[in-house]
């Protein structure tokens, strides 16, 4: 005899009217009566999250859930949320596909606050005036029984369908929603929510929501690996970072803070990091041929590295041969070591977009294209479908045949994404190529 997973809404994955009329007569009978219910009326995480709702004042007609943090505090709050260093990861599982799957995305904090709420526009245009927003707490104790306010109250993935929420103003709503935990203490840091219409309450869905949150966890795990036990601890931040995926300019982050750098002084700062990974430095002669698309004085050169130690100050920039005197680390890098171990989902997470995309930089763009012919190699390579659709959807593999072609041979005959694959292969087929 198989047990239906008590967390599902929809464990066939469709609505039944009969049992929409059951619900319905059952939150009336507890809601407005406090009476009970049959077992086949409702389910017991709903109905007990009912109780609870009711013992808490949560008012079933009452005014939308309070939002508690507006404009900078916001900004400020979950800035410094450790949830903040995982979105990207969030956002390329569930918010990239978002809008075509009809969906809204929302990040909480532990009490429910929402820190992020992301996805198709036209929903959330909608669920605004029931306050599922950014900085509004949709704690159970306030909002009544919802997914993210259940999971976190409960401390376990849950689903909630239509006219399970406890609030008639959210019944037209059905959301997905699992608790994140943070890998080094265990402590509870959020959940992670995907709501929308009736189909974001099937099983997949939630299986989807899981698997974002292991995904978040692992990241947070790597993030946080000085502090596993067995680790020596080091401070946080003790290696600078110089982050040039996706960015027009470097970012540099250090204890003392962080600085957007010139685009020459982003290019300058990476080739000497790559110099440095090889143990080795430059002479201004050998950063200006691979700074400079063309003949460039070495003097240029010295009187722009002169400008970036005045930014980054005695301790990190040598010379006689300019080099870096401590470690720093980068995006590109972490990318490359991810590669190297196989960690090839890792690797996509942190690989936002190409290296400094604006630089003509010689240097600049053997790195650029070292690293995206790594990346695409080894995609390819795992032959995973997962990993496939996700390198699909970056510019790199817009016109890259291959991709679509391999992604096209390991998607299931029954997936959905067979057809868009085959699509955007007989275009690249068919359009004239360069001469």
């Amino acid at each position: 005899m198989t047990t239906l997973n008590p967390w599902l809404a929809l464990p066939d994955g469709l609505p039944s009217p009969v049992a929409a009329r059951r619900l319905r007569a059952a939150h009336e009978a507890v809601v407005t009566h406090g009476g009970a219910v049959r077992r086949d009326e409702v389910r017991p995480v709903v109905y007990e999250s009912w109780r609870r709702s009711l013992g808490s004042g949560v008012d079933p007609d009452g005014t939308p859930p309070p939002v508690d943090l507006l404009d900078h505090d916001l900004l400020a709050y979950r800035e410094a949320h450790p949830l903040a260093a995982v979105m990207p990861v969030i956002r390329r599982l569930l918010v990239t596909d978002a809008e075509a799957d009809r969906m809204i995305v929302a990040v909480t904090d532990a009490e429910g606050r929402m820190l992020w709420v992301e996805g198709d526009r036209a929903l959330r245009s909608r669920a605004e005036s029931m306050h599922f927003v950014a900085g509004a707490r949709w704690g159970e104790d306030v909002a009544g029984t919802n997914a993210p306010g259940t999971a976190l109250a409960l401390d376990t993935p849950v689903q909630i369908h239509g006219g399970e929420h406890f609030s008639r103003t959210v019944q037209q709503w059905s959301c997905s929603a699992a608790p994140v935990h943070h890998p080094v203490t265990g402590v509870l840091l959020g959940a992670i929510d995907v709501t929308g219409g009736d189909h974001v309450a099937s099983p997949h869905v939630l299986t989807l929501v899981r698997a974002t949150v292991a995904a978040a966890e692992s990241e947070l795990r790597w993030l946080h690996r000085e502090e596993l036990p067995g680790r020596p601890a080091v401070p946080p931040l003790a290696r600078p970072l110089l982050e040039v995926l996706g960015r027009e300019r470097a970012r540099l982050t250090t204890p003392a803070g962080r600085t957007d750098l010139s685009l020459r002084h982003s290019e300058l700062l990476l080739l000497l990091a790559e110099a440095a990974a090889a143990d080795e430095g430059r002479s201004a002669d050998q950063l200006a041929a691979e700074v400079h698309p063309g003949d460039a004085a070495a003097v240029t050169v010295r009187a722009e590295l002169s400008r970036l130690r005045r930014i980054l100050g005695e301790d990190l920039l040598g010379s006689r041969p300019y080099r870096l005197t401590a470690p720093l680390d980068t995006d590109l890098d972490q990318v490359r070591r991810a590669l190297a171990r196989g960690a090839v989902a890792p690797a996509l997470d942190r690989y936002v977009g190409v290296v400094l995309p604006r630089s003509e930089a010689p240097g600049v763009r053997t790195a650029r294209a070292r690293l995206a012919g790594s990346l695409r190699a080894a995609v390819l390579r795992s032959g995973r479908p997962e990993l496939l659709v996700r390198y699909s959807r970056l510019p790199d593999a817009a016109d890259d045949a291959a991709v679509w072609q391999g992604l096209l041979d390991c998607l299931p005959v029954s997936s959905p994404r067979r057809a868009a694959a085959a699509g955007q292969l007989l275009r690249l087929r068919r359009s004239p190529r360069p001469r």
